[in-house]
């Protein structure tokens, strides 16, 4: 399994949007690359009808979805038509799925990625996030059980945190949503500590010489 901070494993898979080959077709983009269970489940299909409505909130953050499950192109298909023509939703209807979704009958992704876990199931993927950033590498990692379905504004968040942090070189405390207050980075020494307690920038304030904040914007 690759961890935070590895390069992405590589892969090029069928789809239900045509082939891709990975990272190669998402340079300069965020990925959220994402498992599910099975085709034809219910709590699968309720994430994918989510995700799909997001869609555009995750392509404004430069980010594309691509999905996976061990089923076949065509039971992705068959899927994908009967949410768009029979399954509403917490008001959501006639959703089409337009982001990939891997065919991965013989695990060949699955494996790569270790969304395998023998002790949940050996024949189905379990819940698994990895968001990819436009380097192609693994910013974060999030694994759901079989049973519970993944919560799809906290993935957006977390990718919007990322970015955050890599543009200002900051970090995002607990529960932090955009606009919020941001957190400086520690300093590395004393004397640089006692600086910035003492020293007065707009929209900086410290909790200690350990903690101090940014104003959000």
């Amino acid at each position: 399994m690759p961890l935070i901070g590895d390069p992405a494993p590589s892969f090029t898979a069928v789809t239900t949007a045509g082939e891709i080959n990975f990272p190669k077709d998402y340079r300069d983009k965020w990925v959220v690359l994402f498992s599910h269970p099975a085709d034809f489940t219910p709590v699968c299909t309720t994430e994918f009808m989510t995700f799909a409505n997001m869609q555009d909130e995750f392509k404004e953050l430069n980010c594309e979805l691509i999905g996976l499950s061990i089923d076949s192109i065509y039971a992705h298909i068959a899927w994908l038509r009967t949410i768009k023509e029979k399954i509403e939703y917490k008001g959501m209807k006639d959703i089409e799925i337009t982001f990939p979704v891997i065919a991965d009958l013989k695990m060949e992704v699955a494996k790569k990625f270790g969304m395998l876990q023998p002790n949940a199931s050996d024949t189905q993927a379990v819940r698994a996030v990895f968001v990819i950033d436009p380097k192609a590498k693994i910013r974060a990692i999030l694994y759901y059980p079989l049973s519970n379905g993944r919560n799809m504004d906290e993935i957006k968040r977390l990718v919007q945190a990322l970015q955050k942090s890599d543009a200002e070189d900051i970090a995002t405390p607990a529960n932090w949503q955009p606009g919020e207050d941001v957190i400086i980075p520690p300093p590395g020494s004393c004397g640089t500590a006692k600086e910035r307690v003492e020293s007065e920038e707009e929209g900086k304030y410290c909790l200690d010489w350990f903690m101090c904040f940014k104003k959000g914007q």
